[in-house]
């Protein structure tokens, strides 16, 4: 019989820590080609505030943390510019980030009128749906999911990967993460499926949005967008639980958790089963790193 500590490490007990922790999506991460550029579409035509901004020299590179409330309740975007790269792959996995408005038209109009920003679809109801969307394209090709509700205290509110097993990524991001799965949508007409997991609400967070395309199983990842982070209260728990998880489902810890060099922060970080990328960060150390 199992005792004390190997007890305490059996399965059941790895799993039920996703299910108490207290998770929350905290940022993602991409690279842009000119830094300056891409604040100055994101404050103008989307509205979002700079938040912070890091300059890195000793390793090439300066960090731009953009959203639409504090780093401490709030979603953030962090563009990451390293020094003399000017242009990245998106590639065909990565789908898009979103951003609700009471008035998409309003916005639509304003990010017409920018220098920066285009319109790709105009306003109008969603394919197989009635909720009135619009798409937008900033200057590195990163597309923008405009949709239409009311009030929010997260207008950031989705980031959309395409996965190739829709089933396996969900029991994932539950299994994993404690996510729930909040709602599955299929649209035979236009041979996809959507689900939205997270923590909370669509209308009170951000949720990933993980779309299915028919007899789609695997996507070029490009070298574009990076990662998204998400806080935990033990990032040494939560990796335990994401390695067992990994053996069932697929996926890979890339780094174990424990404190980055100079600040302490402790991280872990793995791929899930598709190849996307997540990075597990402390919750208390996020918000002395902010400070």
């Amino acid at each position: 019989m199992a005792t004390g500590s190997e007890a305490d490490k059996s399965p059941e007990v790895v799993l039920e820590w996703p299910k108490k922790d207290k998770k929350r999506l905290l940022h993602a991460v991409y690279r842009v080609g000119d830094l300056d550029r891409a604040i100055k579409c994101y404050t103008e035509c989307f509205g979002m505030k700079l938040l912070r901004k890091r300059d890195v020299p000793e390793e090439k590179y300066t960090n731009a943390f953009l959203g639409f409330g504090p780093e401490e309740t709030n979603f953030a975007l962090e563009l990451t510019y390293n020094y003399g790269v000017d242009k990245y792959d998106i590639g065909a996995g990565f789908g898009h980030f979103a951003i609700a408005t009471e008035d998409v038209n309003k916005l639509a109009e304003k990010v017409k009128s920018s220098c920066c920003c285009k319109i790709t679809r105009e306003p109008g109801p969603v394919k197989g749906g009635s909720t009135v969307i619009a798409f937008a394209q900033d200057p590195d090709g990163y597309i923008f999911e405009l949709i239409q509700r009311g009030p929010t205290p997260e207008p950031l509110c989705q980031v959309m990967l395409r996965v190739g097993d829709l089933d396996r990524s969900i029991k994932f991001y539950e299994k994993a993460l404690g996510m729930k799965l909040l709602r599955k949508k299929d649209v035979p007409e236009y041979k996809y499926t959507i689900a939205m997991v997270g923590y909370a609400e669509e209308d009170k967070t951000t949720v990933i949005e993980l779309t299915y395309n028919y007899g789609v199983t695997e996507y070029s990842k490009g070298n574009a967008y990076a990662q998204v982070a998400i806080g935990t209260e033990d990032v040494y728990k939560s990796t335990e639980a994401v390695e067992l998880v990994t053996k069932e489902l697929g996926g890979k810890v890339l780094r174990q958790p424990g404190p980055l060099p100079g600040i302490n922060t402790k991280i872990a970080s793995f791929l899930d089963p598709d190849g996307w990328k997540v990075v597990l960060v402390d919750n208390a150390d996020f918000l002395k790193e902010l400070q």
